[in-house]
């Protein structure tokens, strides 16, 4: 299907109750046969007077959901090296396939296993990382972890890029603790990020490590007790250049626009809440992100065990850029509270969403 739409035509299709409008788009050749009925589809939510897509996407034919991604931890397949050291082993996939990005407008990605972003990987800090690695795809590839590593196991061009039809094998220890990422460094590089090669690298600090600091470290271990009493999820801030012009169209958490405000996000009040919070957004300098009605601590890159920056509520991340969010509505009475980008553009384009916090 093929879409005779861009960025700057979304946003002057219209406006009702001061917000633009977007809406379920129709083929180019539905516009010019009826262009009443390409008007219709088009619509304005009436939560917090915001603007939504119309309709939703098939996440059991995409295979995969925004709202699993929030959480699917992967904790690879788990065995004891002989020294001792944990090792946890993954089958990582390069595949071409089109997903579908917002109610009905598809695109041509290029997956880590399928998925956008790619499966969350998360270890402990210490742990021995062994990456199977499969190109299945067309160009060549590699993965790129943010990480210390060394200049063998860095995934770029030239070191253990995996050509069509190749297997490479990445291996190295998790360090330092914090929230990361990995992507794929082929050149051209803002083609084979912005198509979708990306995912999450979180690795939780060891507590035994940090004795001055053991209580904050378990409450990130995952697994432990201090851990379950906190609500965490992945967001991984990214956006989608459909007609290929270097401009977005769409922008989201996890992929799919205006999934979290049209579902809110449900929050128990009285535990506390981690965001692990990710930029991949291509053709944009920044991304932010903005709470409304609270204010949170944020580590930058997670590699900290107190807070870098203190009491703020609104963040800004350039690409790659990536840390972990902290609060509670301990305090607050139950009800909606938004999060979204503190660029207007990027709002109304999909980047909006809500907490529905609950007693």
């Amino acid at each position: 299907m093929i879409f005779d739409v861009s960025r700057r035509s979304l946003l002057g299709m219209g406006l009702l109750g001061g917000g633009s409008i977007l809406g379920k788009f129709l083929p180019r050749e539905t516009l010019a046969q009826n262009p009443k009925q390409y008007n219709n589809h088009f619509t304005n939510s009436a939560v917090h007077g915001g603007s939504t897509t119309v309709g939703d996407v098939d996440n059991d034919r995409n295979g995969f959901s925004p709202r699993d991604i929030l959480t699917d931890w992967d904790g690879g397949k788990v065995s004891q090296l002989p020294n001792g050291q944990t090792l946890r082993e993954y089958d990582i996939a390069v595949e071409e396939r089109e997903i579908e990005i917002a109610p009905g407008v598809f695109y041509p990605a290029w997956t880590y296993n399928g998925r956008v972003p790619g499966s969350t990987i998360r270890v402990t800090e210490g742990d021995r990382v062994k990456i199977n690695f499969r190109n299945r795809s067309r160009h060549p590839h590699t993965i790129h972890f943010h990480g210390i590593h060394s200049a063998r196991q860095d995934g770029v061009p030239g070191t253990l890029e995996a050509m069509p039809g190749e297997e490479v094998v990445y291996d190295f220890n998790a360090k330092p603790f914090g929230c990361h990422l990995y992507h794929c460094h082929s050149a051209p590089f803002k083609r084979h990020l912005h198509k979708g090669l990306y995912g999450a690298f979180i690795v939780d600090p060891d507590p035994k490590r940090h004795p001055e600091a053991e209580k904050e470290a378990r409450s990130r271990l995952l697994g432990t007790p201090e851990n379950q009493e906190w609500q965490e999820f992945l967001m991984v801030m990214n956006a989608f250049d459909t007609n290929f012009d270097e401009e977005n169209e769409f922008y989201a958490v996890n992929t799919i626009p205006h999934e979290f405000m049209k579902r809110p996000l449900r929050i128990e009040r009285d535990r506390p809440v981690r965001i692990y919070l990710i930029n991949v957004t291509e053709f944009d300098p920044v991304n932010s992100f903005h709470l409304h009605g609270n204010f949170f601590d944020y580590y930058d890159s997670g590699t900290t065990l107190t807070p870098s920056l203190r009491t703020i509520d609104t963040v800004m991340q350039c690409q790659g850029q990536r840390g972990i969010l902290e609060f509670s509505f301990q305090e607050h009475a139950p009800g909606q509270y938004m999060f979204h980008a503190h660029q207007s553009e990027f709002l109304e384009l999909g980047w909006m969403s809500a907490f529905e916090v609950v007693a």
